[in-house]
């Protein structure tokens, strides 16, 4: 139980430590960080083509809609 909460304590204090560090230095800048990122790099790419990758979201959730509704529509057969 003591390695838990000197674990804790430690976590906390480095998180209180790192933002006081990130602000003395002018805050942490996502765009630069991704900037600086080769251009094949997986969160580069995802940083450019969020709308993108939001239409394709739009257009899957649309067909899921247009299936799961069809799906409803159909008649049920019963056995009698």
């Amino acid at each position: 139980m003591k390695k838990v909460l000197i674990g804790a304590g430690l976590a906390i204090g480095g998180a209180v430590l790192a933002k006081r560090y990130a602000r003395s230095r002018g805050g942490f800048d996502f765009e630069k960080m991704i900037e600086r990122m080769p251009e094949d790099a997986p969160p580069k790419w995802m940083f450019r083509n969020i709308s993108a990758i939001r239409e394709s979201t739009d257009r899957i959730l649309a067909l899921l809609e247009r299936e799961g509704a069809a799906n409803t529509a159909e008649p049920t057969h019963t056995a009698a």
